[in-house]
């Protein structure tokens, strides 16, 4: 009862006010989303085609690259009377946003943030997003959390990799995990040792919910399977999984060992919040801030069913809007209800990328993002891959940007050496594109070294 209440301070007053302080609308944007996941799709399509006319008009008039590339399609966002609409637009690639970084920037956006995606797509990206995009995305990822009984405060331990999150914890930020009662355990350093101490502070945490990567929470769940651990009597009443393609073995596996529900997440830094699982099974869009299309090879609509690459238009972006944007996933749009109840799409078949765990030369197991984040930062590097070919060896595949240069190649080597080990081999090859693997699959760290 008293972690209960606990729980209803931080979600009722301290989070809404560590969000008010920062500017963010995220309380008010949560509460209307808990209504409005209700509606019916009608009423929903409605909304979003009215906020899809809203961001096309402040892109036309107050975004120079929409406004320039309107006139060259002599399209008027005034026009814009439902989503059908943005057939007549172009699809974003993550080059054309490379190209035009300061040109997708609103002349009214003020207070920007500088953002970078995972780079796991091989295509690392630089990108800005607003007060009012982070207020959406956290408001969605909040509305989400509440489905599965468990809420902001509840405890919760997160697994987790990315520098943003794991760098520069200041004091501040410290003090409010401690209040929000979230523990962060590094992704990137999966030793035995490390596994053995994972399981251990989770043991000790007894959270209400995990959240992390599939891959990472699924080696946990084995390592103490494997140790004789039991981790099914904590209490843990969900994993969120997100970042990476959720298969079934891990959803077992995860499940079984920590005797929890999984409920599987999609979306990305630059996409925003697409998609997340109901108790029901459904993966449902935020719909009343995303609008999710599936095209063909060709740029065409596929049918209801049929797989397509996931095209994302983030209706909460009008200070660097995200219009048609290329994520490079697969997926299928899924047209019947589910039986949850509410009017929110489907998204179906989300085939993401693949990212394998690569192994340092102590034996240190770390998750392949690790290294891609070296080459995220790189100005110079259009796209690429690293395989890991054994624990004294990895290559790395380059595809140059305009900005590349020799001293790129130092930059890698340096930097893959500093997370691998200074005796391990660093090849680095530049290439005119990636090619995927034998299965047509693209994955863009490959390791050949076992982990277990």
């Amino acid at each position: 009862m008293i972690q209960r209440i606990y729980t209803r301070l931080v979600s009722s007053v301290l989070f809404p006010l560590h969000e008010r302080v920062k500017r963010h609308s995220t309380v008010a944007v949560r509460r209307a989303m808990e209504q409005s996941q209700w509606w019916s799709r009608e009423r929903l399509e409605a909304l979003r085609a009215e906020r899809l006319r809203a961001l096309l008009q402040s892109a036309q008039q107050h975004v120079p690259y929409y406004r320039t590339r309107f006139r060259e399609l002599g399209f008027d966002a005034q026009d814009a009377c439902d989503t059908a609409v943005l057939e007549r637009l172009p699809l974003l690639s993550k080059a054309d946003v490379r190209a035009n970084l300061e040109l997708m920037k609103s002349e009214r956006a003020e207070e920007l943030s500088r953002f970078n995606t995972g780079g796991s797509s091989g295509e690392p990206l630089i990108f800005f997003i607003g007060r009012e995009r982070i207020s959406h995305d956290v408001a969605a990822k909040w509305r989400a959390t509440r489905w599965w009984g468990v809420d902001i405060g509840d405890r919760e331990i997160v697994v987790w990799g990315s520098p943003i999150e794991l760098g520069a914890q200041d004091r501040m930020r410290a003090l409010r995990d401690r209040l929000l009662r979230t523990r962060l355990l590094p992704a990137f350093e999966m030793s035995r040792a490390n596994l053995d101490k994972f399981v251990a502070a989770i043991r000790n945490a007894r959270p209400a919910m995990l959240f992390g990567y599939p891959s990472s929470l699924a080696l946990i769940a084995r390592h103490a399977e494997q140790s004789g651990v039991r981790m099914d009597d904590l209490g843990i009443l969900v994993a969120f999984v997100t970042a990476e393609k959720l298969y079934d073995e891990q959803r077992g596996a995860i499940s079984r060992v920590f005797g929890c529900a999984v409920a599987n997440g999609y979306g990305g830094r630059d996409a925003g919040f697409i998609a997340h699982e109901c108790p029901s099974g459904g993966m449902h869009i935020t719909a009343e801030d995303v609008i999710v299309e599936t095209v063909r090879p060709n740029g065409t609509p596929a049918a209801a069913g049929e797989p397509g690459e996931i095209v994302v238009t983030h209706l909460a972006t009008r200070d660097f809007p995200f219009i048609r944007y290329r994520t490079g996933d697969i997926g299928v749009l899924d047209d019947r209800p589910c039986p949850c109840g509410r009017g929110l799409p489907l998204l179906d078949e989300i085939q993401g990328r693949a990212t394998d765990f690569v192994v340092a030369a102590d034996g240190t197991v770390m998750h392949g993002l690790a290294l891609i984040y070296v080459l995220r930062d790189i100005s110079g590097i259009a796209s690429f891959k690293i395989i890991q070919e054994s624990l004294d060896r990895t290559r790395v595949q380059v595809v140059p940007g305009p900005e590349h240069s020799e001293a790129i190649r130092g930059t890698i080597k340096r930097g893959l050496k500093a997370r691998l080990g200074n005796s391990v081999q660093i090849e680095v090859e530049e290439v005119s594109h990636i090619a995927p693997e034998a299965s047509g699959k693209f994955r863009y760290v490959v390791s050949r070294v076992g982990t277990r």
